[in-house]
């Protein structure tokens, strides 16, 4: 499985963006699709996932309200649509996917594929 993050840059406090990541290869293997983010100096953070297959989102209290995770599967594309956005929320943002089909226990150790980082900052 391949996962190719993009649409990350530079915001100001209170607005949005969208990330988006595309999955390739044995994407059969997938069974959750979610979002980290790691600020400077700080741990990789479980962000928002969904399933790839069927219904089910799962956010981090830090976004909820504010992040929507969704997914198109004909594209096999899975978006982070991030409003209301905070200078807090600057990360370098990652998404991931894993085989196990349990959304609630989503972490970083946990996930079996990996995309590349694309970075997000707010400014004040």
């Amino acid at each position: 499985v391949q996962l190719q993050a993009s649409g990350g840059g530079l915001v100001q406090a209170g607005g949005s963006l969208t990330l988006s990541c595309s999955a390739s290869g044995s994407i059969f293997r997938i069974n959750v699709m979610g979002w980290f983010r790691q600020a400077p100096g700080k741990r990789r953070e479980f962000v928002a996932a969904t399933m790839w297959r069927g219904n089910g989102t799962y956010y981090a209290d830090s976004v909820k309200g504010r992040f929507t995770i969704s997914r198109d599967s004909a594209k096999n594309t899975v978006y982070l649509q991030m409003n209301s956005l905070k200078p807090a929320d600057t990360a370098v943002y990652y998404c991931a996917a894993r085989r196990s089909p349990n959304i609630w226990t989503m972490t970083s150790s946990s996930s079996d594929y990996w995309g590349q980082g694309t970075q997000v900052t707010v400014s004040s």
